[in-house]
């Protein structure tokens, strides 16, 4: 089952088409990220999905029901924008928002200390949120966002101003999440982010797709050009041969890049027939250089 589909939806400010025509399905139990350029329809899209702003046209589907109202006890959002109550202490706002998401007074007690221990803030419980540094007022807010255990989380930014070892934090926590069944939706224009953690993502530039598959068969589908060898013999050979754009070498290392549309397979066997190939590996590209590469391409086109 998806948790969350989108069918040809559409939303314009004015001129400006913020997304056009998007179609994604994302399968329930996973993590899928909605990478792109600052601009790109991420935050606009979200928006639609938790029902904050209404598409121009298209269909949105949570748990194949249609209706984000009945499904608001499923979801946690935690939007790009941060607000909590500052003269509130830590534990009566994480509280407060527990039983504004349905949380029942059984549970309230030990599901506000969990929260507060999970994002190590269990110290600072009866400090006023005005007196939390930016790291760990987005801490709280995310405990807000998953106070009620949702099914659904939808995170804009989820990492924006968090230091290093926070960022990690967050991470281990929304794996341990997936872990358990629950699906994470989460936007960021940094990729690695996304490479550490998606399954799939979906990529949008403009308000449109340029990319909607696992993040395994992307990174297989798109070559870097790149191989890195390992050889014993006269290689000054290499450097003339028609499929080869650069060589340089790295330590004990040869670093090719080849020409445009040459097939590493064919300078596997060239270099066979000349010298002795003790290390082969073509270099799979990052996510953040499929992202430079696609996206930079698309504003090309569109120049």
């Amino acid at each position: 089952m998806n948790a969350v589909s989108l069918e040809n939806v559409c939303k314009s400010f004015g001129r400006l088409n913020a997304v056009d025509k998007l179609t994604v399905e994302v399968p329930a139990g996973s993590i899928y990220g909605f990478l792109g350029p600052n601009g790109a329809g991420k935050t606009t899209t979200l928006r639609m999905i938790m029902n904050i702003i209404r598409p121009d046209s298209g269909s949105i589907s949570i748990f194949g029901d249609g209706s984000i109202e009945q499904a608001k006890g499923r979801i946690g959002y935690m939007p790009e924008e941060r607000g909590l109550y500052r003269k509130m202490t830590v534990s009566k706002v994480l509280a407060y928002f527990g039983v504004l998401k349905g949380v029942n007074a059984y549970e309230l007690g030990g599901r506000v200390q969990k929260w507060l221990q999970r994002v190590e803030l269990g110290d600072w419980a009866n400090k006023k949120v005005e007196n939390l540094s930016r790291g760990m007022h987005q801490k709280l807010q995310f405990a807000v966002t998953v106070i009620n255990e949702p099914e659904l989380l939808i995170l804009d930014e989820p990492f924006s101003g968090l230091d290093p070892l926070n960022q990690e934090l967050l991470k281990e926590i929304i794996l341990e999440m997936r872990d358990e069944g629950k699906t994470i939706i989460f936007s960021t224009h940094v990729m690695h982010e996304a490479e550490e953690l998606c399954g799939s993502i979906l990529l949008i530039n403009k308000g449109k797709t340029v990319l909607d598959d696992r993040l395994d068969q992307i990174c297989s589908q798109h070559s870097s050009g790149a191989v890195s060898v390992e050889l014993e013999g006269d290689t000054t050979f290499i450097k003339t041969l028609a499929i080869v754009r650069k060589a340089e070498t790295d330590g004990n290392r040869l670093q090719i890049t080849l020409a445009d549309d040459a097939d590493p397979q064919q300078l596997l066997r060239a270099l066979v027939e000349r010298v002795t190939v003790q290390a082969f590996e073509v270099k799979v590209p990052s996510l953040h250089e499929i992202f430079v590469n696609l996206v930079g391409a698309s504003n090309a086109e569109d120049s």
